[in-house]
C-alpha cells in the first residue's frame, strides 16, 4: 500500500465556487442503466480475482435487481406536504429507519429471489436464495428492521439478498418521486442538515465516485450505499467530519508484468483517509478509468479496505453487499448514519 499526500489543483473553497456555477448538486440513478452496468463491472472485475466467486455471485444479483426495477410495482410515495416538510427541515424525505416500507417491496424481493434460484445452479449459494424465499413476511421484516436500524442479530447469509431488495426498493421510490415532478427539477431532493448523508434517504454512501463533466472536470459525488443517488461533495474534504486538514490517499500498488511498480498516483481506486477523526472512505475515479463503479470496485478492492483499517482508520461508509455480522458493518443510521 503506498500513500500519496493531497496536492490539489485547487482548493476545496475554490472547488466549490465553481461547482455551484458548473455542476448539479445530485445525480439520480438512472432505471435502465444502473444494475445492468454494475454486473458488467462485476464480471469484468472477476475474471481472475480472489474473490471471483463472490464477485460472480454479486452479478447474478444486480441483473436480477435490473429486471426487477423495470417494472416494480406500484409503492405508497411521500405526498407533496411530506416533501415540502423534509425540504423545510433540511431532511431526507425517505428516512430510511423510519420509513413505513409498502408490502410490495416484500413481492418484488421474492420475485428477484425466484430469478436467482435458477442462475445458481450447482452453487452453495443456491440454499440460502431459497432459505429466504421460504422465509414468512414477518421474518423478512425483521431481517429489514435490524438492516435499516443497524443493530445486531442480521441472518449474514441473507442480508446481501434482503439488502439488495431494499436497494431496488428505495431506487424505485427516488426515481418515482422525481418522475412525478419532472425530470428537470430537483426540489423533491435538496441539500440537508448533514450532508455526509445521503440527501434523498439518510444512508451512509458506499464510496466517492469523481465524475467527469463535459468541460473535462472531475467534481467528487458521494454514492448512497441504498437508493444509489449521488450528491457532490467537494474534492479533498473528509467525507465524515468535513475537515481539509490530513487528508491523505492510499491504494493498492501493483506490480507490471516487467516488475516495476505501478504509478499509485494513478490508481482508479484509493482510500481518502482524514487524520483529524480517524476515518475514510473510497474514491472511485472515472477520469482514470472510465468504466468504475462505486459498488463494484469497493468490492474489488477490499484488501485496501483491510489494509487501511489495520493501520487505524475506520470506515464511513458501508457497502450492503459486503455486511459481516457486528453492528458497525450495517447502515447506522443515525439520523441515522454514521460509523
Amino acid at each position: 500500500m503506498s500513500v500519496t499526500k493531497a496536492t490539489p489543483l485547487l482548493s476545496p473553497e475554490e472547488i466549490a465556487v465553481r461547482s455551484g456555477q458548473q455542476m448539479p448538486y445530485l445525480h439520480l440513478p438512472v432505471r435502465a442503466e444502473l444494475f445492468a452496468t454494475r454486473e458488467t463491472r462485476l464480471r469484468q472485475l472477476a475474471a481472475g480475482h480472489a474473490m471471483r466467486d463472490f464477485m460472480l455471485f454479486a452479478a447474478e444479483l444486480a441483473h436480477v435487481q435490473h429486471e426487477v426495477l423495470q417494472d416494480f410495482p406500484t409503492v405508497a410515495l411521500p405526498s407533496d406536504d411530506d416533501l415540502l416538510a423534509a425540504g423545510r427541515a433540511a431532511q431526507a424525505p425517505l428516512p430510511a429507519p423510519l420509513w413505513p416500507r409498502d408490502p410490495a417491496w416484500r413481492g418484488a424481493l421474492r420475485r428477484m429471489l425466484e430469478l436467482m434460484v435458477p442462475r445458481l445452479a450447482g452453487s452453495p449459494a443456491q440454499a440460502a436464495v431459497q432459505a429466504l424465499l421460504d422465509a414468512s413476511d414477518d421474518q423478512l421484516e425483521g431481517q429489514a428492521e435490524l438492516l435499516l436500524q443497524g443493530a445486531a442479530g442480521l441472518d449474514m447469509s441473507a442480508a446481501p439478498l434482503v439488502a439488495a431488495g431494499l436497494q431496488v426498493y428505495w431506487t424505485h421510490m427516488v426515481l418515482e418521486i422525481q418522475k412525478a415532478h419532472g425530470a428537470a427539477r430537483q426540489e423533491p431532493f435538496g441539500r440537508t442538515l448533514d450532508v455526509t448523508l445521503c440527501p434523498c434517504c439518510g444512508s451512509l454512501p458506499t464510496s466517492s465516485v469523481t465524475r467527469l463533466d463535459a468541460g473535462g472536470s472531475h467534481f467528487r459525488y458521494l454514492n448512497c450505499a441504498l437508493c444509489s443517488t449521488q450528491w457532490h461533495m467537494v474534492r479533498v474534504k473528509c467525507s465524515h467530519c468535513q475537515s481539509t486538514k490530513g487528508i491523505h490517499y492510499h491504494s493498492l500498488q501493483a506490480v507490471a508484468t516487467d516488475g516495476a511498480q505501478e504509478d499509485t498516483a494513478q490508481a482508479s481506486v484509493q482510500a481518502e483517509t482524514c487524520d483529524e477523526c480517524g476515518h475514510y472512505l473510497k474514491i472511485v475515479r472515472m477520469e482514470r478509468d472510465l468504466h468504475v463503479d462505486p459498488v463494484a470496485d469497493d468490492v474489488a478492492t477490499l484488501t485496501l479496505d483491510i489494509l487501511v483499517s489495520e493501520a487505524g482508520f475506520q470506515p464511513h461508509g458501508v457497502n450492503l453487499l459486503l455486511l459481516t455480522g457486528g453492528e458497525d458493518d450495517a447502515p447506522e443510521n443515525d439520523q441515522p448514519g454514521s460509523h
